[in-house]
């Protein structure tokens, strides 16, 4: 066979009685149904934060209490506190804002390992779709709050970085904490990224790093109050091109 014949070969037609192409297509069904319900019932969150952290935390563990007094001091200061939903530093904050006086709620994910919705929920959804659950991460955030975590933490946490660093998303706070945890990442971005020109130093200032519960929501309200922006507002630009 030639290059030329390979390229204009066309693809054999599906066969109406093939199983895996019609189960294929109703997954579309379900990522549209995670969508609209998600929408619908976290319209009237605003202003959220999203926070995200191991799910591997025990509670009585310094992070957990330290998630914990977060969610709380951002609940109390009138922020909605948005987690995965899970065990660990998800339930930590989740309990936290639920004992404060602004919303709790958890966009759980379907895994292969059950791992049950945390109890401290005032509005919980269900994902089967890790993407579409990133999607309502980003689209009701006025800020972002990075705990400890593993390879999922990174994983949002790179993700929002990109979208910002791209234009793909507006700028919003992103608020690691704890440096002791994190200066191995930090110090990896600082030398090995910057000097091999895979991001520039301005990249650094996408994110802050801080220790305490306050110094996280002073991050955030000093984020806002100098551009003169509401965080209600601001969460209303979602993504502009994903």
């Amino acid at each position: 066979m030639t290059k030329e014949t390979k390229k204009t070969r066309p693809s054999p037609p599906p066969s109406v009685d093939d199983s895996s192409m019609t189960r294929e297509s109703w997954k579309i069904f379900q990522v549209i149904a995670e969508f609209v319900e998600g929408y619908e019932r976290l319209v009237s969150v605003r202003p959220a934060v999203s926070l995200f952290g191991s799910s591997r935390t025990d509670p009585a563990h310094p992070f957990y209490k330290l998630a914990h007094d977060i969610g709380l001091a951002l609940s109390d200061a009138g922020f909605s506190v948005v987690t995965g939903g899970g065990p660990g530093i998800m339930e930590a904050a989740n309990k936290g804002a639920y004992e404060g006086k602004s919303l709790s709620i958890g966009l759980n994910i379907e895994l292969p390992e059950i791992e049950p919705p945390n109890a401290y929920q005032d509005i919980s959804l269900r994902f089967r779709h890790f993407f579409t659950r990133k999607i309502m991460f980003v689209k009701y955030a006025s800020a972002y709050v990075v705990a400890p975590g593993g390879y999922g933490t990174l994983d949002e946490l790179c993700e929002i970085l990109a979208l910002i660093q791209t234009g793909k998303t507006r700028r919003i706070p992103v608020v690691i904490v704890n440096k002791g945890f994190w200066s191995g990442f930090t110090d990896w971005l600082e030398t090995t990224l910057i000097e091999a020109n895979m991001i520039a130093k301005s990249h650094l200032d996408l994110f802050t790093v801080v220790e305490t519960p306050e110094e996280v929501v002073s991050a955030i309200e000093s984020f806002y109050k100098e551009r003169k922006i509401d965080p209600c507002e601001h969460s209303t630009q979602f993504l502009s091109n994903i």
